[in-house]
């Protein structure tokens, strides 16, 4: 175990009403939206020790590949962290599930082969310091694996995202922005994006404003003093 030995309070976020709303809707997004295909598509080829940012209830875990040697799992909410050790239980690979939170992430400097960003960097307080923080824990050379909630690139769903993320949806919603500009952040942070591309979710029905997302991979490549 590569953690630090600074206590990390064990709630560092709580959502207890979203949490339950959440884990029920994501279980049946699994099939209905083709959540599963993209979890499987999004861990491909992942070996090591791999850190997964913001589990929720652990829906991620069925889809490791068997050549990754450990998942430390950080899920900063309570009731979702609950769910995701239930679901590691069941899982065919050592998954840890570690309270935290991704701006201050309670592991050592260059301890993971892999990194994995899936829902998460839309919720966080500060993007740019959770990003840097996966790159401290990275290996150099080490990939981050992304599927994020981003901007439309429409101007009038991008008007909608911004005018809810200014108002109701974080507060309803766990504390997710929809218009981030995720794809520059990671660049930003100093990662290589190697290979990405867009995608609708659902791929049907009603465009909503969490509709347009990036899955891909980015390298990191700097060195962290």
């Amino acid at each position: 175990m590569h953690l630090r030995s600074t206590k990390i309070p064990k709630d560092t976020v709580y959502h207890p009403v979203f949490a339950r709303f959440y884990a029920r809707m994501s279980v049946a997004a699994e099939t209905r939206a083709g959540m599963a295909a993209i979890r499987a598509e999004l861990l491909a080829g992942l070996s090591g020790r791999v850190i997964d940012v913001g589990v929720g209830n652990g829906l991620n875990f069925a889809h490791y590949p068997l050549a990754v040697s450990e998942v430390v799992a950080i899920e900063p909410e309570r009731c979702l962290r609950q769910l995701a050790v239930r679901s590691a239980l069941r899982a065919g690979i050592p998954v840890d599930v570690v309270p935290g939170c991704a701006e201050a992430l309670p592991v050592k400097s260059e301890a993971f082969d892999g990194a994995v960003a899936s829902l998460v960097l839309c919720t966080v307080r500060n993007v740019e310091r959770s990003l840097a923080e996966i790159v401290r824990v990275l290996r150099p050379g080490g990939e981050l694996r992304f599927f994020e909630h981003v901007r439309a690139d429409d101007r009038a769903m991008a008007a909608t995202q911004r005018a809810l993320d200014r108002t109701v949806w974080p507060l309803v919603c766990g504390g997710c922005h929809t218009s981030r500009d995720t794809l520059a952040a990671i660049e930003r942070a100093g990662f290589v994006v190697e290979e990405y591309r867009r995608v609708r979710m659902p791929e049907w029905g009603i465009r909503l404003p969490t509709s347009s997302c990036i899955l891909g991979v980015a390298r990191r490549t700097t060195v962290v003093d």
